[in-house]
């Protein structure tokens, strides 16, 4: 089908959302769609067009077979403040806007945008309705949450009026989606209706990135000897990522010789950045490599550093983090408890408070006297992308996701989890008779059992499955009473109501038929069970499904 893609950051960018956009549009026409690309010359994060590119002029690019790329003018201040980014966005905004409603001639099924920026979001909004297409919107960062939080922008009547401008435009899309679980649930709070949402996490090439053995030829031009543990920044460097701690922790470092820390990338903090660290002999910077050199730089790595700001939690998820995870190494990251970044790196590495340079000093000085724990943590790091974040089956879901929307308007969405426990509980049957009122008597924090008695519950026919032998059992078929559930635990009970949790009491047990995670589960001989926690009725699930 034919696809518009509105993203102001596009390949050849190396990081950010410019990056997932270029393997997004790719992906889609690998798939056989014809892909349509809205964006801006490159420009990120060196704040400068590169190359032969201009922008001054709109160009089209059709080198690439099912794929026409039209870049549209944009202004690119030397330095983004509040004022200054604003005027930037605006430009590509209104650069963009005439060749959207051309392409209203072009009769796209789908109209796809990327934010940031919102700016531009709006013209998305008006091609799709004006060709009858759907439209989806795909956020990267909350953007206005994260310039107001940052002190990029200021004013609380400002801030007022951007978030209403924010929750109508968000209302208008067919699916808004974005990059993780905390940012999807702050769409529900900002008026998205759920079930017009969207889980889209950022992905890795689990082919391109792997682990392999330490980049001696990377050491060598850095001056790094083999046996120095070298800690890594690799991305944007910017306000929101609060650079300032490694430097300062480097200098409580100073002492241990065997520690280098090597910041690589490029953005308009990057020379005040130098500036600070020119004294220092522990630390290296460099810009950034080429995508083809991307797995050797992060092969260099013994330990990876993910610092933030304390005010982006949550606002953000470090495109970074994916090529961390995938290179098998352990990740130092600042996070307050809690936060969705935390649940992941202490699984893999050490979370440590942010804007803390004295938190980030001791955490390195732990992992790097311990190999054995770097190694073990770098396994699990690598066992989290392979489980959670494959470029494959991502967009694949993704591509299966588009395909329904625009075939009948009232497919249900498929949420698709980076988070295997929540994973559990989609797309699942159950075989098997099951008692309701017994099952279920306070199954989420805040739902009654009269609000269970409301759900929607759906009668079906089905041969019951033998836990053991996946063979259909000797008795008859039987009626199975099913109630749905909301995912997410404690959230209210509007839109669509999207997972199932039941016991069973036949003899032999209850077999959960899940597409992904979960492909058999006993449950207790003859007794119906209460759950009054999901989070660990899905860690039963999956520990016996293991």
């Amino acid at each position: 089908m034919k696809i518009v893609l509105l993203s102001m950051n596009f390949a050849p960018e190396l990081t950010g959302i410019g990056k997932y956009s270029g393997e997004m549009a790719k992906a889609l026409v690998e798939r056989g769609h014809e892909v349509t690309v809205v964006c801006a010359p490159p420009y990120y994060p060196q704040l400068r067009v590169s190359g032969d590119y201009s922008n001054r002029r709109w160009c089209r690019d059709q080198s690439t077979p099912g794929m026409t790329v039209i870049r549209c003018p944009v202004w690119v201040p030397a330095k983004m403040s509040g004022l200054l980014r604003l005027m930037h966005l605006a430009s590509f905004a209104m650069s963009s806007f005439p060749v959207m409603l051309w392409l209203v001639l072009w009769r796209p099924a789908l109209v796809f945008a990327v934010a940031p920026a919102l700016f531009s979001v709006p013209a998305a909004w008006l091609t799709a309705r004006l060709c009858g297409a759907k439209c989806w919107l795909h956020i990267q960062d909350l953007e206005i949450d994260a310039a107001f939080e940052l002190g990029l922008l200021k004013g609380r009547r400002l801030r007022s009026w951007a978030t209403a401008a924010e929750r109508l435009l968000m209302r208008g899309f067919d699916v808004v989606s974005t990059i993780s679980q905390r940012m999807l649930r702050q769409l529900g709070e900002k008026g998205v209706p759920m079930d017009r949402t969207e889980l889209v996490p950022n992905w890795v090439d689990l082919r391109e990135v792997r682990p392999t053995d330490r980049s001696l030829t990377l050491r060598e031009e850095f001056s790094i000897t083999a046996d120095q543990c070298v800690c890594l920044f690799s991305g944007t460097i910017n306000r929101k990522q609060g650079l300032g701690v490694l430097v300062e922790a480097a200098r409580r470092l100073a002492a241990h010789p065997n520690i280098v820390l090597v910041i690589c990338g490029f953005g308009e903090l990057r020379m005040a950045l130098e500036e600070s660290a020119g004294d220092l002999r522990n630390v290296r910077f460099s810009d950034l490599r080429p995508t083809g050199e991307l797995n050797a730089l992060l092969n260099m790595a013994d330990i990876h550093l993910l610092p933030q700001m304390r005010s982006a939690a949550d606002l953000v998820m470090p495109s970074k983090l994916t090529g961390m995870l995938a290179s098998g190494r352990p990740i130092i990251a600042a996070a307050d408890p809690g936060t969705e970044l935390a649940i992941v790196v202490q699984l893999c590495g050490i979370v440590t408070e942010p804007e803390s340079a004295e938190g980030f000093a001791n955490a390195i000085l732990e992992l790097a006297s311990d190999h054995h724990r770097r190694a073990a943590l770098g396994a699990e790091a690598r066992a989290y992308a392979e489980r959670s974040l494959d470029s494959t089956t991502l967009l694949d879901r993704l591509n299966s996701r588009m395909l329904a929307l625009c075939a009948s308007p009232s497919v249900p969405p498929i949420r698709p989890l980076a988070n295997p426990r929540m994973a559990a509980l989609q797309d699942v049957e159950v075989h098997g008779p099951v008692r309701v009122d017994s099952a279920f008597k306070e199954p989420v924090p805040g739902l009654t059992r009269s609000q269970v008695a409301q759900l929607p519950r759906f009668e079906k026919t089905a041969t019951p499955v033998s836990a053991e032998n996946s063979q259909p059992a000797r008795h008859a078929p039987v009626v199975t009473n099913v109630v749905m559930l909301r995912r997410f635990s404690g959230m209210p009970l509007t839109g669509r109501i999207a997972n199932v949790v039941v016991h069973s009491q036949t003899n032999h047990g209850a077999v959960l038929r899940e597409s992904e995670v979960v492909r058999s589960h006993s449950a207790s001989q003859g007794k119906a069970e209460a759950v009054a926690d999901l989070p660990d009725y899905l860690d039963r699930v999956i520990s016996s499904a293991a």
